[in-house]
């Protein structure tokens, strides 16, 4: 067992780029992915706990509500979250101090890498994506410092009560935008869909992807196309994509990634 563990729900790579940078800062840690259920819930050997994720439509992604509550903490663990946002941070660390009573929690702003709802460019505050990355590279830096010192957070995340039903609402929009999923004639047939889906709701037939409505909204497939392929409507089409650079496909595959 690792001496930390930090779990982990990204979908463009940046937020698991922002947890292999706090990583490298602690050393022996477990990074466990949340985009299916986690490979690993017993963490009761873990001296430190983590949580990284973004804000998805006010909330939490997917089901990381009910992956969190499923973790398995010891007594005296020290836990701590990151939130990525675009322009506002939601209820979603609290919903996260709810479950594990985090002791230092802190938030940083990127880029969109919802496109289907607005171009990665509309965040707050604006940035370039050099920059961008430089702020979470930044933050990765003084989180991992303030998490090894077991630094406490003065105040508890803000509740945020609107931003819930709001959460509801997106997951539902979401829900209806997913049959919209296409790829186009620019498709390769090359697999990488498939491969970060995390819900295996893609298959070739054909060669071409076929797309379920098992969606969780994680974009993994339209950010990492090779060659923008996939499409949610046409409003995606003339959209850039903002995958991390740090970032390759094959790693969101992974359950687990150790970090020294």
């Amino acid at each position: 067992m690792s001496e930390n563990i930090i779990y982990c729900y990204s979908g463009s790579g940046h937020c698991l780029n922002m947890a292999m940078s706090i990583a490298k800062v602690l050393g022996d840690t477990d990074i466990v992915m949340m985009r299916a259920f986690p490979e690993k819930t017993d963490a009761t050997e873990a001296r430190r706990v983590g949580f990284v994720f973004p804000c998805y439509g006010g909330g939490l992604p997917g089901d990381v509500e009910s992956y969190v509550k499923a973790i398995k903490l010891a007594p005296n663990a020290y836990t701590f979250a990151v939130e990525q946002y675009a322009g506002y941070i939601g209820c979603g660390l609290h919903k996260i101090d709810e479950i594990v009573d985090l002791d230092y929690w802190a938030t940083v702003s990127n880029h969109s890498t919802c496109i289907w709802l607005m171009p990665h460019t509309l965040t707050v505050p604006p940035t370039s994506k050099k920059n961008a990355q430089k702020r979470l590279d930044r933050t990765a830096e003084k989180v991992g410092a303030a998490v090894k010192a077991f630094e406490r957070s003065a105040k508890k995340p803000p509740k945020n009560s609107l931003f819930a039903a709001e959460s509801a609402g997106f997951s539902k929009m979401h829900a209806a935008r997913s049959k919209k999923f296409a790829a186009s004639d620019a498709c390769i047939s090359c697999g990488t869909c498939v491969k970060v889906c995390p819900r295996n709701n893609i298959q070739l037939q054909g060669g071409k992807p076929s797309f379920g409505r098992n969606c969780i909204g994680c974009l993994s497939c339209v950010q990492f196309c090779p060659k923008a392929a996939i499409n949610v409507g046409r409003i995606t089409e003339k959209r850039e994509r903002f995958p991390n650079p740090n970032v390759k496909a094959a790693d969101l595959s992974k359950k687990i990634i150790h970090i020294d």
